[in-house]
């Protein structure tokens, strides 16, 4: 504020609030911890993204069960000797998938999927280490943004169950005469991976916006459009997890015809399983079926949800809707390709890198139609005020 008065001032002889300059103060220091703080979250999500990818290549190459113990902190140290790799191939080679499916293997052969399961855990020890390191340095800083505090701490506990729930899922392979990983703890895994993705959106989202504007913004809200991004939301996670069970299966190198499956729309098989419950995750022709039955009826919802939010007054929802609606098209058609092909790795792993663009997609359309921002006087004469 410079010393200079306004006209106002000059006639009612008042000196201006000594709160003003305070107040442009704290309003832009709440806008640097706001960047700060989202500049942490996009590194974040960068992170987990690329730990999705990976994980999905560490389960595709058969890579997730070649390291058979849990040590948070010195499991960061590879082995560094001939001595330390044969003490560690010698370890795979006593669990039930190097006996039952991997015998004969080379410790040549062995250290690539050592290096694909080291490195998926790496990244899960360094985005531990980026949150830590951000958290702190946002807080010694004075940049913690106002009542965020409490979402910083639920990402990291997140991230700490997360791990543990790797071990957990690690551990299922390792007993009895397993082969790969118990396919609902892989779900449970990949799902909660999806859910840390999807605060990190709604977060970084929020943090690009004042708390005013966002209290503003939700006055255009379209309650209808919010109820359908919310059902597609949750339907979309839903078919996250069918499709982990997929992969956890194998499912997706069986039934490879389509529309049909093995040329029945539902195999009498798919309820061989006893009891009735484990169909639902570990029965091959059940698994796919319900992600192809999920898959279908998630384009439903999401056309009936472009065939509305298509006309909303909002820009950025109607670009947000159009995006969603074209990648969900393409995911199916990538799907059907993928089974048709046997899911070779490549299309295997480019079907999971698309669920995360469009699970990210989705939450943004979300994000959008609760925070709508008006696009001048069309968007205040049609939006209004709720």
């Amino acid at each position: 504020m410079s010393g200079r008065r306004s006209i106002f001032e000059e006639v009612s002889g008042n000196r201006p609030p000594a709160t003003a300059p305070s107040s442009d103060g704290a309003r832009t220091a709440s806008l640097r911890a706001r960047r700060a703080a989202r500049l942490w979250l996009v590194s974040l999500f960068a992170l987990v993204v690329i730990m999705v990818i990976v994980g999905g290549l560490t389960r595709l190459t058969g890579s997730g069960l070649s390291i058979t113990e849990w040590r948070p902190v010195t499991g960061a140290i590879p082995p560094l000797s001939a001595d330390a790799w044969a003490e560690e191939f010698e370890k795979y080679r006593l669990i039930p998938q190097y006996q039952l499916m991997n015998r004969g293997m080379s410790l040549e052969e062995f250290k690539v999927i050592y290096w694909w399961e080291w490195g998926h855990r790496q990244l899960g020890r360094l985005i531990g280490l980026v949150w830590a390191a951000g958290f702190a340095a946002l807080w010694l800083t004075g940049r913690l943004p106002r009542g965020w505090s409490g979402r910083f701490w639920l990402l990291g506990a997140l991230g700490g169950v997360q791990g543990a729930i790797g071990w957990w899922m690690v551990a299922s392979g390792l007993q009895d005469d397993m082969l790969a990983v118990a396919p609902y703890r892989l779900a449970v895994h990949l799902g909660l991976a999806f859910v840390i993705l999807g605060l990190l959106s709604w977060y970084i989202g929020q943090l690009g916006r004042s708390g005013t504007e966002l209290m503003q913004a939700r006055r255009l809200r379209d309650r209808a459009q919010m109820g359908g991004a919310t059902g597609l939301m949750h339907l979309g996670l839903v078919q996250i997890l069918l499709g982990a069970l997929v992969a956890g299966n194998a499912a997706g190198r069986v039934y490879v015809d389509w529309p049909l499956m093995h040329g029945v729309f539902f195999p009498p098989e798919s309820l061989d399983l006893v009891p009735m419950w484990r169909n639902f995750f570990e029965n091959e022709a059940m698994v796919q079926f319900l992600h192809r039955m999920a898959g279908y009826l998630l384009v439903v919802v999401g056309l009936l949800f472009w065939l509305r939010a298509r006309k909303s007054p909002h820009r950025a929802v109607r670009r947000a809707v159009h995006g969603v609606f074209a990648v969900l098209l393409a995911q199916v058609v990538l799907g059907i390709l993928t089974l048709m092909q046997g899911a070779p790795v490549a299309w295997a792993i480019a079907h999971q890198a698309l669920a995360v663009g469009l699970w990210v997609m989705i939450l943004h359309a979300r994000f959008v139609v609760a925070y709508p921002v008006a696009d001048g006087l069309r968007s205040a004469g049609r939006g209004g005020i709720s």
